[in-house]
């Protein structure tokens, strides 16, 4: 297959890719601005990105595409909609970079406890200054409030735990099992979450319901004197909101992700909370580590070869899990050609869409099949007695979910 790479990549994910017989194009230095004609012209059939986003122009100058990967978790600077309308498949990586933007995230806790890039900047100086930097608070049995509980989160959570934190998070979905799992205590809103931390660490994507999750009145609830660590995407939280927060003295703040991130490498950076000096800042480099790269390059690697060799697309991000099919027919066949389009042209003379289908052959020289069909409306009886007259039809079940 043909893969475009438009953005950085493992060398030795591209040698991998590459050595399976794939035609990679490696092209890191693209912008969202140069994709739509790259596309256009190299026509790959797999799009690999990190940072570089995605439009739906891009996606319509794209004849023959039919993967994207986000070397990465978020997959925000990627239309979505655009993809599915024009079927073509978007899948991420998740959680193997967790562990680096965990270290990130601890590093900045630290950092911001002890002060350390201050003091380092003073002793380059030539400033030896033990008296103001030797008031550092400590971590251990610090209340660390965890906004989200995703694979980053908890890789967090583990480490705090080995700091002596006491940590509590706070997530929709999260069950108290779930958190015992990791020792880790539920609080049962984000307001408390946020009203009883010490540091707040945010772990959430960034979707429109996410957009500000944590702004003015949300800062207003934290302690005086409390820690904000933002290594989640630019946009949870309020940015201009944390800056009246922190320039106020009331509470200092750890960023990697911004709302204005500039989108190259290196860039001229003008954010008002740059200049703060309760804000410690580094330039969305969480998921950078060479260990990170490694990770994901293979994760990436295996959902193409999967897509290459079967068709499958694991961890695919923009399928219909809940779509409208409450009707489930399991057809178990004779294993001949012919069988599933015979069964197929039943469904289409009575109108019933498909919605996802499967077919599984089991052992043996003169094997069968089971074709597993979930379809938008309950199948009559009639197009049952079609599909049980074919003569090499063993059976046909009628399921439907309650």
């Amino acid at each position: 297959m043909r893969i475009l790479i438009a953005d950085k990549f493992h060398p030795r994910g591209i040698e991998r890719l590459s050595e399976l017989g794939h035609e990679v194009l490696s092209e890191p230095s693209l912008s969202a601005g140069d994709l739509p004609e790259t596309l256009a012209a190299k026509r790959p059939e797999i799009l690999i990105v990190r940072s570089t986003k995605v439009t739906a122009t891009s996606f319509e100058a794209a004849e023959g595409l039919a993967l994207v990967i986000r070397a990465g978790a978020g997959v925000n600077t990627i239309d979505l909609e655009a993809a599915s309308r024009l079927g073509i498949f978007v899948a991420n990586c998740p959680g193997k970079n967790a562990i680096a933007v965990a270290e990130l995230t601890m590093g900045l806790m630290l950092a911001l406890d002890r002060r350390i890039p201050d003091a380092n900047a003073d002793l380059r100086a030539g400033v030896w200054n033990k008296k103001k930097y030797g008031t550092g608070r400590g971590l251990y049995g610090r209340r660390l409030g965890l906004v989200g509980f995703g694979s980053i989160a908890r890789e967090v959570a583990t480490r705090a735990l080995a700091f002596g934190m006491q940590v509590r998070a706070y997530s929709p979905t999260l069950t108290a099992e779930r958190a015992d799992a990791y020792d880790v205590e539920v609080a049962p809103s984000l307001d408390a979450l946020l009203g009883d931390s010490d540091v707040v660490s945010v772990h959430v994507p960034y979707r429109e319901s996410t957009r500000h999750l944590i702004g003015a009145p949300q800062l207003a609830l934290m302690p005086e004197g409390a820690v904000l660590v933002h290594t989640a995407r630019g946009g949870v939280v309020d940015d201009r909101a944390l800056s009246e927060a922190v320039a106020a003295g009331r509470i200092r703040a750890g960023l990697d992700v911004y709302e204005d991130e500039p989108s190259g490498g290196k860039a001229e950076f003008n954010l008002e909370l740059r200049k703060l000096e309760g804000v410690y800042g580094t330039p969305h480099i969480g998921a950078s580590t060479q260990q990170a790269a490694e990770a994901i390059a293979a994760e990436a690697i295996r959902i193409v070869t999967s897509f290459a060799d079967r068709g499958v697309v694991p961890n695919t991000v923009n399928l219909d899990d809940h779509g409208p099919a409450r009707h489930t027919l399991v057809v178990r066949h004779h294993d001949r050609v012919g069988v599933l389009a015979s069964i197929l042209d039943a469904l289409r003379k009575h109108q019933l869409n498909v919605q996802d289908m499967h077919n599984v052959v089991f052992k043996g020289a003169e094997g069968a099949a089971s074709a597993t069909i979930a379809v938008e409306n309950e199948p009559s009886a009639d197009l049952l007695d079609d599909i049980r007259a074919h003569a090499d039809v063993l059976g046909v079940d009628l399921r439907t979910a309650r």
